[in-house]
């Protein structure tokens, strides 16, 4: 939210620099993250004080030798004046009218050997003023605009101010600094401190925290129209929806240009100014953090006439009908959820109630009555109507956080108090104020103790009853607790830690003592899951991946391009856990897949990289009916695809991950883990058929390994460099593997003598696998045979038809002698004989 300062001023003192003001602030829980200057020091364009003043304009005279230009003389104090030339559209409707000193207008007046920025030039380009004539008149000053100034890139026509009995004191010759210049703090509003989404909000906590009383606006209006009785009729079928509604009736008012200094403080706050009615909404929202709407009366009294034509406008704020739309402000169109809260007339929809108003009761130019309204609504529907609905307005921000129903009177009040003053309009006699069910005060009773040992402050009842009461709270003092009542607008206070961390902001987390533990610190105990996952992790980024961590929120619709379109499979028919009040569509269930949040991650990267090696570890939720909680599965998924290595000066070629690459990704890990994980063929819908393996620990599937099928990479449109270019990808059931890992394991000593390497090749049918016939020479073998690689396979006329030659290389060791020919040989011819009886394996010639 931005907060000019100037506009803060008017509620509390602040005699400290910016750069105070910034560090007291976000050391109490409201971050300042930017702090904007216009015109005084610390801006990029800085106002001299002697060459920039406010000059009040007197006359304005026809340029003898230009039509497009005008001679303006103002005065700029001590009695001085001037006559400047100037192009400035909105002069023109002045000329001739000979002095227009009473109009009381003023304007920016830049002296020669000011530096503004250009007006004509794109962006922000300084320049130097200079006395030069212009169509045979000398001009050595400048009326400014607002670019000119750094306000804004407004350029159209100069600043023209209007003093009236609502504007500040302009005096001629003061320095534009004290005038227009300003500071715009930046604050991080977070829900905690939804409060101080206003200007007075803020206001409120600086004076708290500087020990002195809240300037608060005036809340009286002068009611000099009509009595309301009878003219408008306010109900409420949804009383714990819309709490409470309260309304003005203004009429005459005139639909004019908002006041100079009200369209300033808008701007610098990130409004745009529209006209009075639109910007005296705005502004009193802005400011007290309450927002309002205006109704065009007139629009509302002709729909009444066709349903009440002798009664009262009827409003009434109800829940949507099954298929119901409204046609928002900004022209779009909305299926309306069934939580919806609507402010209707029996005629149909006039607004989406705390989000935003309806096209058909919207102020048009011609309106000149108007039914303004405040409300308070339930913090939580219009969050989950606003996400809903993809709507994001200033209003649905503050509603969404929380606004008590004190406030609607006093927004409306501002507001009708605004419109009676600058726009002319008569306020109706009366108000419509509908209350079904004010809240109770917050009551909390704090505990001293209890206080102090959760602050580390040692404060007597008096001293926390005294900071909490600059707070506006009120608190009875008794000998071992407090009995504290909360203002309000503080509706974030639940218990007496909220109390106490009040009264550690007023006293200040900086001036709070330090002290050593006291406390016999607990055993430590070790967390063996999370220990093994982190040895996981580091494991896979020693072989090269980079670990991810995503969203645990996702769609149904995201996770079921995991299977391919019209798959006799389908997707998940597991019930999923969904939000009821997501942020977006795409982010309202738990996920049921780890791998699709991966391969999602991988999709979006492929556009930027030609390699992708990325894993995660991180829980899955399955929904349980019998449980009120999930089950939360920690999963590990691996997506390798594109370039291998990087291209270097040693490397012409950095190939691409295949299969092979992914399996030797995850014997490493297995290997570090020490677990003996076997490979299976199996087909499954995500991954390619003849390309998938199934991990098995012992008898237990534990994972699934392999190459994506091109359907599902073509779902998630992962951008692949050609056709053939495989995503790898496995999917392991993380908690299974933890389970067996090994707490102790052996370690053989490294033998002393030399090794004995010998290759073997056997014909077997093309039906057994390798893995299978590695396992039986290992058993074979004995202790004395330390390695089995498979290093060849061969498939053709000279071995015959259905068969396969496959070649593995030995690897034999004693620990206590050096080998004999004739002692390996006898421990070959057993693995031989093996082969032969249990394969019916042919030793290959």
């Amino acid at each position: 939210m931005l907060v000019p300062l100037s506009w803060l001023k008017d509620f509390v003192t602040i005699d400290i620099p910016v750069a105070q003001v910034d560090r007291l602030l976000t050391n109490a829980g409201l971050e300042v993250k930017t702090i904007d200057y216009f015109g005084i020091p610390g801006a990029d364009l800085e106002w001299n004080r002697e060459l920039v003043l406010l000059a009040h304009l007197l006359k304005v005279e026809q340029h003898p030798n230009a039509d497009r230009l005008v001679l303006a003389t103002v005065a700029y104090g001590n009695g001085r004046t001037k006559t400047v030339v100037t192009g400035a559209p909105n002069l023109f409707d002045y000329r001739g009218q000979g002095d227009i000193s009473s109009s009381q207008i003023y304007s920016p007046l830049a002296l020669e050997g000011s530096v503004l920025y250009d007006g004509h030039k794109e962006g922000l380009a300084k320049t130097k003023l200079k006395g030069r004539e212009l169509r045979g008149i000398y001009n050595d000053a400048m009326l400014c605009s607002e670019k000119e100034l750094g306000i804004s890139e407004e350029h159209e026509g100069i600043i023209l101010i209007q003093k009236d009995a609502h504007a500040p004191d302009y005096q001629a010759g003061t320095p534009l600094q004290d005038v227009l210049g300003d500071a715009v703090l930046e604050i991080d509003i977070i829900p905690n401190i939804a409060r101080c989404a206003s200007i007075v909000g803020v206001a409120r906590e600086y004076a708290a925290l500087t020990h002195q009383p809240i300037r608060y606006p005036d809340y009286s209006v002068k009611m000099e129209g009509e009595k309301v009785d009878g003219r408008i009729q306010l109900t409420t079928e949804e009383p714990e929806l819309n709490p409470r509604f309260v309304g003005y009736i203004i009429e005459g008012v005139q639909q004019t240009a908002s006041p100079y200094w009200m369209q300033h403080r808008l701007r610098l706050a990130g409004q745009r100014p529209i006209n009075v009615v639109v910007d005296i909404s705005n502004y009193v929202m802005l400011e007290m953090g309450q927002p309002n709407h205006t109704f065009d009366y007139d629009f509302l009294r002709q729909r009444a006439d066709q349903y009440n034509p002798d009664g009262p406008i009827h409003i009434n704020t109800r829940l949507p009908h099954d298929g119901e739309t409204l046609t928002t402000l900004d022209g779009i169109s909305h299926k309306l959820a069934p939580y919806s809260i609507l402010v209707t007339d029996p005629q149909g929809n006039l607004s989406l109630g705390g989000v935003m108003g309806g096209a058909d009761s919207e102020i048009k130019p011609e309106t000149q009555n108007v039914f303004l309204e405040a409300a308070a609504w339930n913090f939580i529907n219009i969050r989950r109507t606003s996400s809903k609905l993809g709507i994001h307005t200033d209003a649905a921000f503050r509603f969404s956080r929380g606004v008590h129903p004190s406030q609607a009177l006093l927004g409306a009040t501002r507001a009708a108090d605004l419109l009676n003053k600058l726009a002319g309009g008569t306020v109706a006699n009366g108000v419509i104020d509908t209350y079904p069910n004010p809240p109770e005060p917050v009551t909390v009773t704090l505990k001293l103790d209890y206080a102090r040992r959760l602050s580390g402050l040692d404060l007597s009842g008096e001293e926390m009853a005294a900071l909490l009461a600059r707070l506006e709270f009120e608190a009875e003092v008794h000998d071992d607790h407090l009995i504290v009542t909360a203002p309000d607008h503080r509706m974030d206070i639940e218990g007496p830690h909220d109390l106490v961390e009040e009264i550690c902001r007023m006293y200040g987390y900086d001036n709070i003592p330090s002290t050593v533990l006291s406390d016999v610190l607990p055993p430590q105990r070790g967390n063996a899951q999370l220990e093994q996952e982190e040895r996981i992790k580091d494991t896979l980024v020693q072989a090269g991946l980079q670990e991810l961590i995503t969203f645990r929120l996702t769609s149904k619709a995201q996770e079921a391009k995991l299977i391919p379109q019209n798959h006799a499979a389908g997707p998940d028919g597991r019930p999923y856990v969904t939000l009821t009040n997501p942020l977006s569509a795409e982010r309202a269930d738990m996920r049921h897949s780890l791998l699709a949040s991966v391969v999602e991650i991988a999709a979006h990267n492929s556009r930027f990289q030609n390699r992708l090696a990325m894993f995660e570890v991180g829980p899955v939720f399955i929904a349980d009916e019998d449980e009120i909680l999930p089950q939360e599965q920690t999963r590990l998924s691996v997506v390798l695809s594109g370039q291998r290595t990087v291209l270097g000066w040693q490397n012409g070629d950095a190939g691409s991950y295949d299969f092979f690459d992914l399996k030797g990704v995850l014997e490493a890990l297995f290997n570090e883990l020490h677990l003996n994980i076997s490979y299976e063929p199996v087909d499954h819908p995500t991954y390619r058929p003849g390309r998938t393996a199934r991990l098995l620990l012992g008898e237990n599937q534990v994972g699934v390994m392999g190459e994506l099928h091109p359907l599902v990479v073509e779902q998630f449109d992962v951008q692949l460099e050609n056709s053939d270019q495989p995503v790898l990808a496995a999917d392991i059931d993380l908690d299974a593997l933890i389970a067996h890992i090994p707490s102790h394991y052996p370690y053989d000593p490294i033998s002393a003598y030399p090794a004995v390497h010998e290759d073997i090749a056997v014909v077997v049918d093309k039906s057994i696998e390798a893995t299978a016939v590695a396992d039986i020479i290992r058993k074979s073998g004995g202790y004395l045979l330390k390695d089995v690689q498979l290093f060849d396979l061969y498939e053709g006329e000279q071995i015959g038809a259905g068969k396969k030659s496959l070649a593995y290389h030995l690897t034999f060791q004693s620990p206590d002698k050096t080998l004999t020919d004739k002692v390996v040989q006898k421990v070959r011819k057993k693995i031989v004989g093996q082969l032969k009886h249990r394969l019916q394996a042919q030793l290959r010639q």
